[in-house]
Parts: C-alpha cells; sequence; structure tokens
C-alpha cells in the first residue's frame, strides 16, 4: 500500500517565464522516478515525438497524485511500484507549437523503490527506455523532471 504524503505548497520549483498576453491552460500531472535494483538506470518514456519523459502524466478529474501514477504505470508499462516517496512539487510555463496552446504544467514528483511488472502496457504509442541514470537526466525534456531526478541524486 502506498501511503498518501501531502505535498507542500513551499516546496516548487517555477521553470520557464509566464508571458502576460497568453491564456495558459493548466495540466496537473504526477509522475515518478523508477530506478533499477542497482540504481545504476531508470525508466523513460519515449513519447511518440521522441521526447523522453519520467512515466506518468495528467490528473484526470476525481483523481489525487498517487491514483494518477497508479494508472499511467499500468497504462504506459503494465508496472506496480511499492516504497513510493514524495520528492516534491514543480512547474513549468511553456508554449507548445504543436497544439498551438500555452500551458502551465505543475507536477508532483515521487519515487519508487521497486517495481514489478504485472501486465503488459495498456498503450502502445510510447515506448519504454532503461538508461544509464547521467544519460537520462541530460536527455529529459522538461526541466521539471530534470529537477526531479537532480533532487532525489541529492537525497538518496
Amino acid at each position: 500500500m502506498v501511503k498518501e504524503v501531502e505535498p507542500s505548497e513551499i516546496d516548487e520549483a517555477v521553470f520557464g517565464t509566464k508571458e502576460p498576453e497568453l491564456p495558459y491552460k493548466t495540466r496537473i500531472g504526477a509522475y515518478i522516478i523508477i530506478p533499477d535494483a542497482q540504481h545504476y538506470r531508470m525508466l523513460l518514456v519515449t513519447a511518440p515525438n521522441g521526447a523522453l519523459l519520467l512515466p506518468g502524466g495528467e490528473m484526470e478529474s476525481g483523481e489525487d497524485q498517487l491514483a494518477t501514477l497508479k494508472r499511467e504505470l499500468l497504462e504506459e508499462a503494465g508496472f506496480q511500484v511499492t516504497g513510493v516517496h514524495y520528492l516534491g512539487r514543480s512547474g513549468e510555463y511553456y508554449y507548445s507549437h504543436f497544439r498551438q496552446q500555452a500551458y502551465y504544467n505543475p507536477g508532483y514528483f515521487y519515487v519508487a523503490e521497486s517495481f514489478k511488472k504485472i501486465k503488459d502496457p495498456l498503450e502502445d504509442f510510447n515506448n519504454l527506455i532503461w538508461l544509464p541514470i547521467p544519460q537520462g537526466l541530460q536527455g529529459l525534456k522538461r526541466p521539471t523532471h530534470q529537477w526531479a531526478v537532480e533532487k532525489w541524486l541529492t537525497i538518496r
């Protein structure tokens, strides 16, 4: 059972610049760092556009962060995780040229102590990749995801 941890409102790091003339759509997400048993590699998701991201995604109506992670991990990897610890919250202002939309994406970040594959992924459009942690950190697209990995590396 995963213990719920209340995120603090004062631990947020914000990336990007909020442009006053743009209307921003808020997309709240939950993401998780899943290292291998040796803490040498971490699991990343390669999105259809080639971006490397931590597993996780947008919270749906009625979900809390942990319910989002549970759903997203089953969809993306077919994984169940244990020993989940809260790392912090960070957000990013950015403009998606693909969607022609400005976004504010606050994310809640966690790390798992262990994982177990319990079924095949439900989604077939993402690819999973295990990368050495330094290479994965360098390849992450979102600065919020980099922030979370860097924070984890300082406390593990």
